[in-house]
């Protein structure tokens, strides 16, 4: 009897540490979140057809973005456009990606407060803005981006756009958090889902997807994990799968030196913020993809290269970004580092106190660069199943 007894200690010890890790997650967030959550349950949707992009060689209903470094060329601003990497053309159209951003923001917030709180008046709230995106004729955008990151003289649209959904992560992470609710309906729910498959379906089939794939840096990292989350959510076993084999034998050892870092970011006019963010993107992968089965957090290459790896190399940089080894940053050096979702992720799965405790100090920041390239907004959708 004692034996079982201690046996069972044990176990409702181990249980209630897991309990405790996300306890803490949510005693940081909730305010925030609840007072976001409220501050929205007025919001009306805008979708892309509340704004036309009159240089997109789309339609109403058609994603539109332009190439963020292409700026007028001063001994020819009638022609194409010429590349400035890293510095961010201020005239350039952004409707969409503003829209899609608060998207982003709504959904999030809606989504974590029903997690916290199970109070249906967050799904109602949700519901239209989800309708008037990815179901109503008159108002939902098209589940393609071939129009996005284009550039004037040069291209109508190129796949390094695919980068622009981002955003509909953390929209996909709240559908999967309000789905079991009584209060969305069927016919809805089945309407979003389709949509979602058709956008995977493009992502990864279409020549925009497979250039995205073979980016080579933070471009193929979110790609992935995109493709990770949508498939998630439409049940596509086959794409999981993919992404799972794609992080082992593609994007981790190619992408990562010895050392952790990541030489095509750090070899950029942006290398810390670039940096930051693709290790935000590889740990949020390995966060939707990792499961009781296979915890990605522990994979290891074979010559050593491991998410625990570029955490460790990143740390030192986050917590005193004075000793940051290379070039400052040409746009946005002050306004990192943030909450950085790879010290939570990493922190939650290795039970290591530095990377909670780093995480918990931080801000987030509101310039709407750094919202942009910000991709865990929202982490109660992410640790909270």
């Amino acid at each position: 009897m004692k034996k079982i007894i201690f046996i069972l200690s044990i176990i409702i010890a181990l249980f209630s540490c897991k309990k405790e890790s996300n306890f803490s997650v949510i005693q940081v967030e909730q305010q925030r979140i609840l007072k976001n959550a409220e501050q929205f349950l007025t919001s009306k949707p805008i979708t892309v057809t509340a704004n036309i992009a009159e240089r997109s060689a789309g339609n109403q209903h058609d994603f539109y973005s332009e190439g963020d470094y292409w700026w007028p060329n001063p001994d020819d601003l009638q022609g194409a456009y010429i590349r400035k990497d890293g510095l961010t053309n201020p005239d350039n159209f952004t409707a969409h990606r503003k829209a899609i951003i608060r998207l982003c923001e709504i959904a999030g917030s809606l989504g974590s407060a029903y997690i916290i709180t199970r109070d249906d008046k967050y799904v109602e709230t949700l519901i239209p803005h989800l309708k008037a995106w990815f179901v109503n004729e008159d108002t939902k955008m098209n589940p393609n981006l071939m129009f996005a990151q284009a550039i004037k003289g040069k291209v109508t649209g190129r796949g390094i756009g695919i980068i622009d959904t981002l955003h509909l992560i953390e929209v996909t992470l709240a559908i999967k958090a309000i789905e079991n609710s009584k209060t969305i309906h069927t016919d809805d729910l089945k309407a979003i889902k389709r949509w979602f498959a058709d956008y995977l379906n493009w992502l990864t089939t279409h020549q925009f997807g497979e250039k995205e794939k073979n980016n080579g840096n933070n471009h193929s990292t979110c790609w992935a994990l995109q493709v990770a989350v949508f498939a998630d959510l439409v049940g596509s076993n086959k794409q999981t799968e993919f992404c799972k084999n794609f992080y082992k034998n593609t994007l981790l050892p190619n992408q990562m030196a010895l050392d952790g870092s990541f030489p095509k970011e750090t070899a950029r006019t942006k290398p810390y913020g670039y940096s930051l963010f693709n290790l935000d993107a590889m740990v949020s992968l390995v966060q939707v993809l990792s499961t009781e089965n296979e915890n990605l957090f522990d994979y290891k290459t074979k010559d050593g290269k491991s998410i625990q790896l570029g955490m460790e190399f990143l740390y030192p940089f986050i917590k005193t970004k004075e000793s940051w080894p290379f070039q400052k940053d040409v746009m946005y050096w002050n306004n990192w580092p943030i909450k950085q979702a790879s010290l939570l992720f990493v922190g939650l799965h290795s039970n290591e106190e530095k990377y909670l405790d780093l995480w918990k100090k931080l801000s987030y920041d509101t310039t709407p660069e750094i919202v942009r390239n910000t991709i865990v907004k929202n982490p109660v959708l992410w640790v909270i199943k």
